[in-house]
């Protein structure tokens, strides 16, 4: 850089001393002068060194963050020759100065020194930035932020000398030093176009993220000023205004911001600290053994450390905290410059004499101050909130990883809607928590600095209004601990609120069946209550709260401006918290404060500068005091938070050594050596005393009475129980088979083939074996039928099917199959024996373990073992058992006559092995028990029975139509004509494979799939010709579009009550009205000091305080009621939200995931409660301050008037743009929230199956996905509020600068107070109106919340419940007699008829059995009579009575069905048999004795109270089924529906239960979905249906003699 002198060269010793007499600073040189200058040696080091301080300070920085950010290298681009060029030119300048003043040395001239270090200093630091262009190019930086500031300060400081050197030349007429005013000049030039071609960006790296991604964020390759102002941002703004904003339009999430980068690092950081726990509790348990001498004495020693969640979180996102905190520093100092700044500008006012230059450069440097504010000010939101999102990403994945592998006994104490909670409320809170985290810090800072200053101006008087300040921090914290403590306990009303709806929704068909619905309906109502009683206590807490701040005579009264100086930029994050900082009126110094100042000493007197001043500090002092006691709330609700996480996180996981999967013993595939296992450490083992040797290649069946522990010992080989002792060994990878299927929502063949690649041959042939090829057929989508969840639109037996399928396809070593076959018709149940799990099934030579209850399977299984109360009673080949003549053998004698062993029988033991016996070890030699069982005359048992009982069938045809004579699902029906093929759902699940890796760790290796260029087109002939449209069940939730409908608003008014709304208006107006006039009253106060007449000090001090109390009053009150209403509404929308899902048709659940309505319930109803009042609050009070701030800047400064009107014009326009981006972005977050819970309730459902086939990492990646897909719409709305808040206060900043303008120019016209007060609401305008905008965008895009709970509140519902006028008579039906009469049903209008002209007769007391093949109606058919379908045409009368005409419950509660989903809810055993509590104690007794539970029920400790978990997970299948008969027995209505209601039960429980029926039951009319024929032969009648016509009707007998559709059924099952 060219540093010449002003005067011109001069020789040796002179121009030494002149140099050194000119560094002085002469006042009246740059300051007392209409032409201000600096001094030449001012100009010529620190000035010039500025720009090279600043390099080289941030050089150590910058190249730590380059090293460990690096994004590739960039190609040497025209720019980047260009950009380098400019840098050696600059340094070449530069020392050709210096070298210039050695010249001058050498001849005789002596330069100052500064000419030697300016120049070399300056040459260096561009030959450095030169370097450093370079460097960035190799790490990949495409705009550097670090080199514009450089290039700009380089500029900035030129301008001075260049402004200098001209005016030194005009006023000597030559110009001095040629060569350096040439040098300066050329140096200016390259400044100026290196800082242009720096703001230009570079192409992006090679192998940068956007390379290879289609949708990228242009956040990450934007420059450096389009980052600073978000301008990046602006396409997406542009597009929503123009159009609705759609998922596709989203970009994709930045690399850094991923659910698996960020996952990853939160994760290793908790691993680290359960390893150090663990490490600590070892030396504890070792420092137990042998305690000190001191310990003795003083009676203490160490506690085991817990793993701490915080210090996981706080090494995973300390960093970012960091940067975020830099920024926040150096906007809080900023804060404190403009209230400097406006008391020199008020002197300024004040001295008539001062140069006008002071006035235009104060007003230059309030609107730079304030540019600078805004900019630094954003940059900090953005990376809290950034940080926020981070926060919930992490917590969210591991919860939801941790909820893969918790135990059992966990389960039971977390359900999945308290889980939901924890993902959803619980993670919420620390997003909430990241704006307020650097208050920490900042809070202290600012109080500090604002005490200081505000002693400068007022002196030791302010310490009396601080003290009191400080003295109601701790009344305020009161109230805040108090209602962090209701907030506390709130939570956990939630909880159970959550976990009973998610229940309700699991339950809900079992609900309607029994007319359960009023029961549950009080038990979430009651729930309810005491949530909203906590919810109102905490508002009259916020009310007080309000009042102790606003009215209290000594506070200062902070204006909603300066209240939400904090609040504007950092609230429009789309929620709040529960208890916001109050929006506090009026501008005006605490009554104390001014009190004790005016009246302690008469020569003080109170003039603009001192008030306005003070007035400015004071608000920035009440800002941290205002947000303490926030702070501590908003810490105390966090920390409830982060120990239920922590909690949840430390709660005991399963073990993976449990089960050893490398070593064993030579020959064999499982291995039990006396195992005992327990479903928790509180519990009793369930399994103890277990030898088993299972050789490879065996098929082994597991038999035993109901709860003897099968699926447990199933569960105990998996590793899903914990292990008190032995050693379990299991060699290979595993296929599981659940008892009760567990199908996902996908499509049929994403379900089978499990995120495996497709091989369409071994595809085709696990279909084939699973005898699904002709559910296919009935299936609109072929195998591309999305499938509901929980498999509710395929029947039992085809979703156990599609189970089987999927363990088929998998090709696993070893298959654990729990009783897949109880769910499926007999000859379906032989097809799948004979083809998949039998010796010449497909699964032949694979280790088989096999739960059956089936006899006739049992002859062709290698081995037996018997269970009986958790042990081996028995074990050995089927010949061996019956040798023995055990208690095994002698139940096979007596239900399996010698020579034949019907399919339909099941088998068990029939008495437990007596106490004290010892277990069997079972020995098991490979070569015996590949051997086939031998009865007399030589023939293999299972070839002579086979040859006895199933001849071939007369033709194909009919073959063909018996391997669907499976069950029909209680809706199969229903999705008939309305599937369609799931592309998405499937390439979706085809994409995720891609990313699953083979689970070597735990010896579990599973093909994965890839994606192969022709993937998508491997489809069966078939699926290809089915037509698009067909298959979807789920239905895609839609986005509302455009504005939010002002019914929706009105909608929440009425909840809220018109004359309450009327009034909170009223209020507010009042308010504002107060605020105004106080304003005014204190710029007429201080004009007194003008005019130097303060006398009326007490009336002024009076009218003050006057004024100040009307506010305080009116800003409480109108709190209050609006906290009160607001209360009122959220009771009445979440009531009409639940009233209205209990009385939603079947169909409504079958066709919405649970996870979108359990969203509504949680989320959204969480905004009605706690976000929608606090942010009505702050619209009123920031409506109303802009109203009022317009008429006093207008009133005070007519000509500000002229700005005002343009700055509306823009602030609208922008609004416009802003409004339609930000609330689409919001619902779009509510759409994409729900996939995240419905998956979550999946995937914890099927843990055991995700485990079993090792797919745990891909679940993870899929859930990965769906938050991801949720960020993506978080992160542009976080960004939108910033883009809108850096325009409007960019704007606003103009303001301010007008505003300043004008008051310099006219002065001469303007008192200092009226200065003071247009200047300070100028400052006051820009924050107000961004504000207002924020606050109204936020309420749209929280009112969405409304729009959707009304939009689920006016779903289609069923019928009355009661109908007035038509409830039947007392005891009805006093017959039973059941008639349909020409009936027919469709499930919806436009869809095929499933149930045609139905005409049939069942007489009062007769007992009916009802067959049929898939699809022929058979579950419709009952679901009619129970009024879940409506008829289409025709009648159903139930004793001459028709129930159409009648109300649901009233027709419900007389009949009872025992369906074949046995559902139970937590809670006592008693309110799950009678959650009514109409009968006594003897009769719920009684029922349990008929049903055979009573000795189960008897050996709880709790009897009857005896606590169910969620699903009744703690019973097993076969008790569940017994339950659900306890409850018919209850009822004991005249008719009696069942569903395949035995299917889980051993074979002498269900004769015995049988038995039951027929004595309890035989007045009643039985109706039976019977699919072993054997329990229905002795029916009164049996009705075959095919195709929704009545096919057949008459007694078994002659429906054989006929020789029809019955006859070939009977045949199969070896009954004909």
């Amino acid at each position: 850089m060219s540093i010449t002198l002003v005067q011109g060269p001069l020789k040796g010793a002179a121009a030494t001393a002149l140099t050194r007499s000119l560094c002085p600073q002469d006042s009246n040189l740059s300051v007392h002068t209409d032409s201000p200058d600096l001094t030449p040696c001012f100009q010529n080091s620190l000035l010039a060194w500025i720009p090279c301080i600043y390099l080289w300070t941030a050089l150590p920085w910058y190249l730590f963050y380059l090293q460990h950010h690096h994004r590739g290298y960039i190609i040497l681009s025209c720019l980047s020759r260009l950009k380098t060029v400019l840098g050696i030119l600059l340094w070449c300048v530069s020392w050709t100065d210096l070298f210039h003043s050695f010249y001058l040395l050498v001849h005789g001239s002596a330069p100052a020194p500064v000419f030697f270090i300016t120049p070399l200093v300056v040459g260096v630091t561009m030959l450095l930035a030169t370097v450093l262009i370079q460097y960035e190019r190799l790490k990949g930086v495409q705009s550097s932020g670090v080199l514009i500031i450089f290039w700009f300060l380089c500029v900035i400081c030129a301008i001075v000398p260049f402004r200098s050197k001209i005016l030194s030349a005009l006023a000597e007429g030559r110009i001095s030093e040629p060569l350096r005013f040439a040098t300066f000049y050329i140096y200016f030039t390259l400044v100026f176009l290196a800082l242009i071609l720096s703001c230009f960006r570079e192409k992006p790296p090679f192998f940068s993220p956007q390379n290879f991604n289609s949708n990228p964020c242009p956040e990450a390759s934007a420059g450096f000023l389009s980052r600073l102002s978000f301008w990046w941002f602006t396409k997406m703004i542009i597009l929503g205004y123009r159009r609705p904003l759609e998922e596709k339009d989203l970009w994709s999430l930045n690399e850094e911001d991923s659910s698996q980068k960020v996952m990853q690092k939160l994760l290793e950081a908790w691993k680290k600290q359960q390893k150090q726990a663990a490490l600590s509790r070892a030396a504890v348990a070792s420092e137990k053994k042998v305690p000190n001498e001191g310990e003795v004495l003083l009676g203490g020693r160490a506690r085991p450390r817990e793993p701490s969640f915080l210090k996981a979180l706080l090494v995973t996102f300390g960093p970012s905290f960091l940067i975020s905190s830099c920024f926040k520093l150096i906007q809080d100092l900023i804060s404190f410059i403009n209230p400097q700044l406006l008391s020199i500008l008020i002197g300024f006012i004040s001295k008539p004499n001062a140069p006008s230059w002071w006035g235009f450069l104060l007003a230059g440097l309030m609107f730079v101050c304030s540019m600078v504010q805004t900019l630094v000010l954003h940059q900090y939101f953005h990376h809290v909130f950034v940080l926020g999102l981070k926060l919930r990403t992490g917590i969210i994945g591991l919860i939801y990883r941790k909820a893969l592998l918790i135990t059992s006994s966990v389960k039971r104490e977390s359900t999945v809607g308290e889980i939901v909670n924890l993902m959803s409320v619980d993670a919420q809170s620390f997003m909430d928590i990241a704006p307020y985290l650097n208050l920490v810090w900042s809070s202290p800072l600012q109080i500090i600095l604002a005490i200081y200053f505000l002693w400068q101006n007022l002196g030791p008087s302010v310490l009396a209004g601080i003290a009191l300040m400080v003295l109601l921090i701790p009344l305020n914290g009161a109230v805040a601990m108090k209602t962090q403590a209701l907030q506390v306990e709130k939570m956990k009303f939630k909880d159970s609120r959550i976990k009973l709806i998610n229940e309700i929704l699991g339950g809900i068909k079992v609900l309607k069946l029994y007319a359960w619905e009023p029961s549950f309906l009080k038990q979430v109502e009651d729930v309810r209550v005491q949530e909203l009683r906590l919810l109102r206590k905490a508002a009259y807490l916020n009310t007080i709260s309000v009042f102790i701040w606003v009215c209290s005579p000594f506070l200062v009264r902070l204006s909603p401006l300066a209240s939400l100086n904090l609040w504007a930029p950092g609230c429009a994050w789309g929620t709040a918290t529960s208890n916001p900082t109050p929006i506090l009126p009026g501008d005006q110094v605490t009554l104390i404060t001014l009190g004790v100042y005016v009246l302690v000493d008469k020569n003080n007197v109170l003039d603009a500068q001192k008030a306005f001043v003070s007035v400015s500090l004071f608000n920035i002092l009440k800002r941290p005091l205002d947000m303490l006691p926030q702070l501590i709330s908003s810490l105390i609700q966090t920390n409830v938070s982060l120990k239920r996480i922590q909690h949840f996180l430390s709660q005991d996981e399963l073990d993976p050594q449990c089960v050893e999967r490398k070593n064993i013993s030579p020959g064999y595939a499982i291995t039990i050596h006396n195992g005992t296992f327990t479903w928790a450490q509180d519990l009793p083992p369930t399994l103890h005393s277990l030898d088993i040797q299972v050789p490879k290649g065996a098929l082994v069946a597991v038999v035993g009475p109901v709860g003897c522990g099968k699926s447990s010992l199933l569960s105990a080989l998996l590793g899903d129980m914990e292990k008190l002792e032995g050693k379990v060994h299991v060699k290979g990878s595993v296929a599981y088979v659940p008892q009760q299927a567990w199908i996902q929502n996908c499509t049929l063949q994403d379900n089978v083939l499990f995120g495996q690649s497709l091989d369409p041959k071994r595809y085709q042939q696990a279909l084939e074996a699973c005898a699904l090829l002709p559910d296919l057929e009935v299936l609109p989508g072929g195998d591309q039928t999305e499938i509901g969840e929980k498999g509710i639109n395929l029947s039992g037996g085809q979703r156990q099917r599609v189970s089987l399928a999927r363990a088929v396809y998998s090709d696993a070593d070893i298959f654990l199959l729990d009783d897949p076959l109880s769910a499926v018709d007999s000859y379906v149940a032989k097809h799948i024996f004979d083809k998949v799990i039998g010796p010449e099934g497909v699964l032949e030579g694979k280790t088989r373990v096999l739960v059956t209850n089936g006899l006739s399977f049992l002859p062709r299984t290698d081995f037996i073992v018997v269970l009986a109360d958790g042990q081996v009673s028995e074990a050995g080949s089927y010949s061996a058992l019956l040798q023995c003549s055990g208690s095994f053998a002698s139940f096979l004698r007596n239900y399996a006559p010698k020579g034949e062993h019907p399919e339909d029988s099941q088998t068990g033991t029939c008495h437990p092995r007596p106490s004290g016996t010892p277990g069997l070890p079972a020995l098991l030699v490979s070569e015996s028990l590949r051997q086939p069982s031998v009865v007399p005359g030589g023939t293999p048992a299972w070839q002579s029975d086979i040859g006895k009982r199933h001849p071939a069938p007369e033709d194909a045809e009919d073959k063909g139509a018996l391997l669907i004579a499976d069950t029909l699902s209680d809706h199969i029906d229903l999705m008939d004509n309305e599937m369609a093929m799931h592309k998405d759902k499937n390439q979706f699940m085809r994409q995720l494979s891609v990313m699953s890796s083979e689970e070597e760790g735990q010896g579990w290796p599973v093909p994965q799939r890839h994606l192969g260029s022709t993937e998508n087109v491997e489809e069966t002939a078939e699926t290809k010709e089915r037509p698009a449209g067909k298959g979807i069940l789920i239905q895609e939730e839609k986005a509302e579009v455009g504005t939010v409908k002002l019914n929706v608003f009105a909608d929440y008014a009425k909840a809220v009550g018109l004359c309450t709304t009327v009034a909170f208006c009223l209020l507010y107006a009042g308010q504002s009205a107060a605020a105004v006039g106080a304003d005014m009253w204190l710029s007429a106060w201080t004009n007194e000091a003008g005019m130097g007449q303060q006398n009326n000090t007490s009336l002024r001090l009076g009218v003050f305080a006057a004024l100040g109390i009307v506010q305080g009053v009116l800003v409480m009150l109108a709190a209050l009621t609006m906290t009160v209403g607001g209360v009122r509404a959220a009771a009445s929308l979440h009531q009409g939200l639940l009233h209205n899902k209990m009385r939603s048709p079947q169909s409504f659940f079958d066709t919405t995931p649970s996870g979108r309505i359990l969203s509504c319930f949680s989320k959204d109803i969480n905004v009605i409660d706690d976000v929608l009042v606090p942010t009505i609050l702050m619209l009123a009070g920031s409506l109303c301050n802009a109203l009022s701030t317009v008429v006093v800047i207008a009133v005070t400064t007519p000509i500000f008037a002229v700005v005002i009107v343009p700055l509306a014009a823009v602030y609208i326009f922008v609004q416009r743009f802003y409004v339609t981006t930000s609330r689409q972005l919001k619902r779009l977050e509510s759409i994409s929230r729900s996939p995240i819970y419905s998956h979550f309730s999946e995937t914890v459902t099927g843990s055991s199956v995700i485990r079993a086939y090792g797919r745990s990492q891909d679940f993870e990646a899929i859930s990965d996905i769906k938050v991801d897909t949720n960020q993506k719409t978080w992160y542009p709305y976080i960004i939108s509020n910033r883009w809108l808040g850096i325009r409007l206060e960019c704007v606003g900043n103009f303001v301010v600068l007008f505003a300043a303008l004008f008051a310099v120019i006219g002065r001469s016209s303007l008192s200092p107070g009226l200065v003071g007060l247009s200047v300070s609401y100028a400052l006051k305008v820009t924050f107000v109106l961004n504000w207002m905008i924020r606050v109204l965008s936020d309420l749209e895009a929280n009112i969405v919340a409304v729009e959707r709970v009304k939009e689920y509140s006016k779903t289609e519902t069923e019928g009355p419940w009661m109908v007035a006028g038509s409830c039947p008579s007392k005891g009805w039906p006093l017959q039973g007699k059941v008639e349909f009469r020409n009936y027919s049903v469709r499930y919806r209008p436009g869809l095929e008829l499933v149930l045609k002209n139905l005409n049939l007769q069942v007489h009062g007391g007769e007992k009916v059995g009802i067959v049929g093949r898939t699809g022929a109606g058979k579950s419709s058919m009952t679901l009619c009579l129970f009024r879940i379908l409506e008829a289409a045409e025709g009648e159903i009368l139930i004793d001459g009575l028709n129930v159409a005409n009648i109300g649901l419950h009233d027709l419900r509660s007389q009949l009872t069905i025992i369906p074949q989903d046995p559902i139970l809810f937590s809670g006592t055993l008693r309110m799950n048999l009678d959650p009514f509590g109409k009968y006594s104690e003897e009769d719920i007794w009684r029922a349990l004795e008929l049903s055979h539970l009573r000795a189960f029920a008897s050996s709880q400790p709790a009897g009857l109270d005896f606590q169910c978990s969620e699903g009744g997970e703690n019973l097993s299948m076969g008790q569940r089924q017994l339950v659900c008969l306890a409850r018919a027995l209850l009822r004991k209505s005249r008719i009696l529906v069942l569903d395949e209601a035995t299917a889980a039960i051993d074979l002498e429980t269900d004769n015995l239960i049988q038995a039951t029926i027929r004595t309890q039951f035989a007045a009643c009319t039985v109706l039976t979905i019977a699919h072993r024929l054997h329990t229905i032969m002795d029916y009164t009648r049996i009705l075959v249906l095919d195709k929704g016509t009545v096919a057949e009707f008459d007694s078994p007998t002659n429906l054989i003699a006929a020789r029809g559709i019955f006859y070939g059924m009977a045949r199969d099952a070896g009954l004909a």
